[in-house]
């Protein structure tokens, strides 16, 4: 099958909308582990735009939790298209294996662009309200997201 970039952004919504929902749980469940507050870490990725006084809310608000969510959403379907356009014609093999290592491979390149390459204010944000460990969860969670995803849409 062939793999153009409108396949790509169609997969990539999909894909990256399960790895959205599947990492925010992570965030939500690891957050109300590591600092009491399953809203924190969801809040803290809108810093981008509030600075770090969004790192230290923890209700549920629109200010904070809403572009909090929202960018959180288009980083995964932006990390999710590029993983259907770069590792799509391998994914249509229907492996599951070769989806999970493609998918573990783009979650490793999304993290270490997320947090080498990208300047502070651009980082994800939800790091100051998460341990390491809760942090390799996420961004697991992530990568299940995007294999689920990509075989839910390959799936006979």
């Amino acid at each position: 099958m062939e793999n153009t970039w409108k396949d790509s952004i169609r997969r990539g919504a999909v894909s990256g909308s399960v790895a959205s929902l599947l990492s925010t749980a992570a965030l939500a469940a690891l957050g109300k582990r590591d600092s009491g507050s399953a809203i924190a870490p969801i809040n803290s990725v809108s810093h981008w735009f509030w600075g770090d006084k969004a790192k230290h809310q923890e209700a549920v608000s629109a200010k904070f939790t809403l572009p909090g969510f929202v960018t959180h959403h288009a980083s995964a379907i932006f990390w999710a298209v590029l993983f259907e356009r770069l590792a799509g014609r391998f994914l249509d093999r229907r492996s599951t294996l070769t989806t999970l290592e493609a998918a573990a491979a783009a979650t490793a390149v999304a993290s270490f662009t997320d947090y080498k390459l990208t300047p502070y204010r651009l980082q994800p944000g939800f790091e100051s309200r998460l341990t390491r460990t809760s942090m390799v969860g996420v961004y697991a969670a992530f990568g299940v997201g995007l294999a689920l995803g990509a075989m839910l849409l390959r799936r006979d």
